[in-house]
């Protein structure tokens, strides 16, 4: 430790943001066991056991609520996880420098843009009188679609605007771990003759399976985190029935509703964190009995 004291200083400050902003915070987490009231404080507040657990399982909200945030965050994962390893496997083939830089700058600049811009960019363009595709389907002789007020569309929309935005950003990881494949094993591919088709199938896809492999454990438990910001800006009346999520039903019950219940609205908060951590620990005990690496 004193020849490498300047690491240890290093890793002092993520540590320290750890402990503080991660850790000390789960205290908090007492409240979903209390009627917590702030003038009592946390400690002075009374105890209610499974409560607010149980009045959550009971409620008419639950089943719709899980159903719309795990059937949006299977949606997302389906499209979101391979869009971005066949973007990395095309470009890295792809030998104009020019072409290949532009496509990558092109894919990567919209994981930039703010959520509150990218709903904005979803209304203008979907706007069933001005929107682009509105526009495109009128020239075509159809009749224009409302497609923010029809509950069918909320998910797809959601999902692949959610894909432009990200996937060039999630393709970097990709073809960095593409570059460290030896090149050699590409070059005697080629002289036996094989396509690159057959080359991405057999060494390119078994070279970057392990960081797939992490990246999906990771992404299986953030299953229930579908986000809260762009599901609360794009819901509306019309639609509020597939687009209320965990995320925004305890944001409304927890902090925007006249009567404000901390204690409900934490509950079900712990309750989405345990899910979570059940299924990160599941996916990762499984891909390790399928021989690959696990995260621990």
């Amino acid at each position: 430790m004193k020849k490498g004291w300047q690491l240890y200083v290093l890793m002092l400050l993520p540590v320290l943001y750890i402990v503080i902003f991660k850790y000390v915070p789960m205290y908090g987490a007492l409240i979903a066991f209390k009627n917590y009231v702030p003038s009592k404080g946390i400690i002075g507040s009374e105890w209610v056991g499974l409560k607010y657990f149980q009045r959550f399982f009971e409620s008419y909200e639950f089943w719709r609520i899980m159903k719309n945030t795990i059937w949006l965050s299977l949606y997302q994962l389906l499209v979101g996880f391979p869009f971005p390893i066949l973007l990395a496997l095309c470009l890295n083939y792809v030998k104009h420098a020019f072409f290949k830089k532009s496509v990558q700058m092109i894919t990567y600049a919209p994981h930039f843009i703010s959520v509150v811009v990218m709903v904005g960019i979803i209304f203008q363009v979907l706007d069933p009188r001005t929107g682009v595709v509105n526009a495109i389907l009128q020239f075509l002789g159809m009749e224009p679609v409302n497609f923010l007020s029809n509950p069918g569309y909320f998910s797809s929309i959601y999902v692949w605007s959610g894909l432009w935005q990200n996937v060039g950003f999630s393709c970097i990881i990709y073809l960095a771990a593409l570059s460290s494949i030896d090149p050699s094993l590409h070059e005697a591919a080629v002289m036996d003759g094989a396509s690159k088709a057959r080359r991405m199938l057999h060494i390119d896809l078994p070279g970057i399976l392990p960081i797939a492999v992490i990246l999906l454990i990771l992404d299986t438990g953030r299953i229930l985190d579908t986000g809260f910001e762009k599901v609360l800006l794009m819901q509306n009346p019309l639609n509020l029935n597939v687009s209320e999520v965990i995320d925004t039903y305890v944001y409304k019950v927890g902090l925007a509703s006249t009567a404000i219940n901390y204690s409900y609205s934490t509950a079900i908060g712990l309750f989405k964190s345990i899910i979570s951590l059940i299924l990160l620990l599941f996916v990762n005990r499984l891909s390790k009995k399928v021989g690959q690496e696990g995260l621990w």
